[in-house]
Order: structure tokens, then sequence, then C-alpha cells
């Protein structure tokens, strides 16, 4: 038996050196302490957030969220945490909160500095069209609240 060790069969390096996928690879890897993911490669640990919209159309929003998809989304706004520290020195804080109809919020902040507040709809299909897509959505939202912390230094450090 074989299988391809990455996402669609083919990777890109140039988007695997993305600062945010590191991000991504990183609170995984940190978070796992039993070893579990200590063998697999970048891009089977980003694989689940791969998710085409086919496939989000075939997962029912009914029921409780799965486990593993609730990890992922908190993997993604550590990730984002994590970015915003290395980028403005600030201690960032992520806070997630689902409800079990897979409806909430996600809100990164740094000090009383709100950097980051996003509505959660149907957490059950959270996943992105490709590893760039995935790259891109992290990278804006670093990106706002860097800027965001730039405008309000002193209020990130309260």
């Amino acid at each position: 038996m074989s299988f391809t060790n990455n996402v669609n069969g083919t990777s890109s390096t140039e988007t695997l050196d993305s600062p945010f996928l590191k991000a991504i690879v990183q609170q995984f890897r940190g978070q796992d302490s039993y070893g579990t993911y200590r063998n697999w490669s970048d891009e089977l640990l980003l694989k689940p957030f791969i998710v085409s919209k086919q496939k989000k159309r075939e997962i029912s929003v009914e029921g409780e969220v799965d486990p593993m998809t609730q990890a992922r989304i908190m993997a993604f706004y550590r990730a984002v945490a994590a970015c915003i520290e290395k980028e403005t020195g600030l201690l960032s804080q992520v806070v997630i909160n689902l409800s079990h109809e897979g409806f909430g919020w996600a809100l990164v902040f740094s000090g009383r500095l709100l950097l980051v507040a996003k509505t959660l709809r149907d957490a059950h299909r959270f996943g992105f069209e490709s590893l760039e897509k995935l790259a891109e959505e992290g990278e804006k939202s670093v990106q706002s609240a860097v800027d965001l912390a730039k405008r309000f230094p002193e209020v990130g450090r309260i």
C-alpha cells in the first residue's frame, strides 16, 4: 500500500514556506504531547484544513462540532496570535466560544486591545479551498491585527 504524503498529490514549496503555515504546523507540533505527529510531514498536518466546496456540502451541520474540527479552528487562531506576537512583541491570547450548533466567535487580543474578532458560522465546515487560500486568509488576519497593534500600542501593553 502506498500513499502520497501531501495535500493534493503535488506540493508547492513556495506555499509551504509561508510564515503563517509554518506557525500552524508549529501549533500542532507544540500540542502533540504523545508524539503522534512526530513523523508526519507538514503537508499531511495541513491536509485537514483543505476542504473543497463539494466536501463542505457533504458535511452535515447537525449535531456537535467534531473535536478535531475544534482543534483545527483553535490551531488556526493560535497561529494568528503567534504571528502577531512575533511581529509586534505583544503577548497575544486566543478565546474561542463555539456553541454545540457550530456558531460562535474567535477573539485574539493583546492586553486590552482586541486585534481579531471573527464570527464563526457552520464551524462543522471549517476549512479552505487550498493551502494558498489558507495562508492568504491567515496572513490577512495577521496583517490587519498588526496594523491595529501599531496604531494603539499603549492599549496592547495594558
